[in-house]
Order: structure tokens, then C-alpha cells, then sequence
């Protein structure tokens, strides 16, 4: 597999503001998980009239943690990537708080629901942004301003946001530092996801902030060896095929040795991606219905 030069080093205290850089501060929620590596950071740009991106998981102390360091200052526009529960719940209770109103792509789901797509129980279902943003809308507060960057792939509704005065991206899950990002049918999609990574390189962001761990300095790099690794992945779908290794079940137990258990069904979730990516290009054949526990082929 290709190597992807990933950051294990974040530390940081929960429930603590943090001053990351000229104008940005985080708070880090103490929701640590195999998924969310030490928990959702929400960033803080701007001083006195400010933007609140992800505002995180509903959990008292960390709502808290944003309201108190916030004290005395206006949160003009609450930011939302997307809409897993680690991300946005929070976000209701500060704008009840404050009244800061909430943007985002849109519910969870949305840019799956035209197609009849049901997607996935592990959403914020609740979840109604203030203001719709789409691709290439802009942003403005009191000194910063964001351009809203849609990448699909991870949800069908994940946008980064540009912040213009920095030339700094904030990438959500769609890229991080510490690890490769979950893609799970049927919201989750490998093709959307690969094209949003290629939209990346088409960029000029100079560096990221992933809402889970640290920043990242050399983002094309770090871009590209993502696009290998997913691209390794299909060579490896590929030459399992080659094998006779059909099932996406035996697939896993051969790509992921020596894989922690709770990351199995993860995994295979992911392989599945790939799957539905490949059979829709034409390499792959399914036997029946395209779904996970399916037969497939090489076309």
C-alpha cells in the first residue's frame, strides 16, 4: 500500500481554548473514538464578531466550553461541514443560546435524496441549516470570509471552507492528518469522494485544519498519497478478483491483516465503495443485486 505520512502527535485539553494560529482559536471536545482520533475540534475565526465551524457533539461540557470562552464576543455565522453526529448537534443548542445562525449544505442526506438514496441512521437527522450554501458561494463576516468548497464522498452533503484572508482550508473528515476517511454506502460515495480529492489538487490552499487532529502543512502531498492509497485499494479488489476471492467478507480478511475487530465492518464498508465505484465504471460484474454481501466478478 502507499504510504500516507500521517500525524499522530495532536495533543490537546478538553473543554479548553486553544489559540491555534493569528485569528483562530479551537475547542476540543472530549468525544475521543477509533474514528474521531481525539475528538471534534471546533474552530473559532475572528475575534469579537467571530465564525464557529462544526460546532461538535451534544455534550454539556463542550457547549459550555464554546459559550464561556465565547463570553463577550458575538458568534455571527455557525459553520457545519456535514452532518454526523460528532459535528453538528451542537450547533442547535449554541445558536438557542446566542442566536447564531447555522450553515450548511443542507440535511443529512441531501444530494442523496433526489435519487431515492435512504441513507445511514448514524446522521443528524435533526438537522435544518439556517442558510443553504452551495459550491463557490462566498462567506463574510467581520474581517474573514469563507468560499464554500462542496466535497462529496465521505456525505453527500460535506462542504470545506476556504478561509480566504489565511489561505487555509478547513476540511472537515473529508481530509485529516491522522488518518484515511471513512466512506460508507449509501451516502458515503468512492467516486464522489475521489472526484472531491481531485478538486483539492486543483487548489491553492496552502494548508488544511481537519476538524479531527492537527494541521496539515503540505496538503497536495499529503492529497496525492491519499488518491494512491485509494487507488491501491482497487488493485488490490482487482487482483483478489484475479483469485477467484469473490466476497467482500473474504476481501477484507486478505487487504487487512492483523486489522482490529471493530474496524471489520468499517473496512468492508469501505471495500463496498470501491466495489460500486468499479462496477460502475465497468470493471467489476456483480452477480444479482449490487450489494455487499453479493458474488463479484472481475467484467
Amino acid at each position: 500500500m502507499s504510504d500516507i505520512p500521517f500525524d499522530l502527535d495532536f495533543t490537546c485539553e478538553y473543554a479548553a481554548i486553544e489559540q491555534v494560529a493569528t485569528g483562530l482559536r479551537r475547542i476540543v471536545a472530549r468525544n475521543p473514538s477509533k474514528f474521531g482520533f481525539k475528538g471534534t475540534g471546533t474552530y473559532i475565526v475572528g475575534e469579537g464578531r467571530v465564525a464557529v465551524i462544526d460546532a461538535g457533539p451534544e455534550i454539556p461540557e463542550h457547549i459550555g466550553a464554546i459559550l464561556d470562552a465565547l463570553s463577550g464576543e458575538e458568534i455571527t455565522h455557525q459553520l457545519i461541514t456535514h452532518t454526523h453526529l460528532d459535528h453538528s448537534p451542537a450547533s442547535r443548542a449554541v445558536k438557542e443560546a446566542t442566536g447564531a445562525p447555522i450553515y450548511g449544505f443542507g440535511p443529512h442526506g441531501a444530494g442523496r435524496f433526489e435519487i431515492g438514496a435512504v441513507v445511514e441512521s448514524g446522521g443528524d437527522m435533526e438537522f435544518t441549516p439556517d442558510e443553504k450554501i452551495s459550491h463557490g458561494d462566498i462567506i463574510e463576516g467581520d474581517g474573514w470570509s469563507f468560499e464554500c468548497v462542496h466535497t462529496p464522498g465521505h456525505t453527500s452533503n460535506h462542504i470545506c471552507f476556504a478561509w480566504r484572508e489565511a489561505a487555509a482550508l478547513f476540511t472537515g473528515d473529508h481530509v485529516m492528518g491522522w488518518s484515511t476517511t471513512v466512506v460508507s454506502p449509501p451516502d458515503g460515495d468512492m467516486a464522489a469522494y475521489m472526484a472531491s480529492l481531485n478538486l483539492l489538487l486543483d487548489r491553492s490552499d496552502a494548508l488544511y485544519y481537519p476538524t479531527h487532529g492537527g494541521a496539515i502543512t503540505d496538503p497536495q502531498s499529503f492529497v496525492r498519497a491519499l488518491i494512491a492509497h485509494r487507488q491501491a485499494r482497487e488493485v488490490q479488489i482487482m487482483e483478489c478478483l484475479s483469485r477467484g476471492v469473490g466476497r467482500i467478507k473474504d476481501m477484507v480478511d486478505e487487504m487487512y491483516v492483523g486489522l482490529d475487530p471493530a474496524l471489520i465492518q468499517p473496512a468492508r464498508r469501505s471495500v463496498f465503495a470501491h466495489i460500486i465505484a468499479m462496477t460502475e465504471r465497468g470493471d467489476i460484474a456483480c452477480e444479482g443485486e449490487l450489494k455487499a454481501d453479493a458474488l463479484f466478478q472481475k467484467a
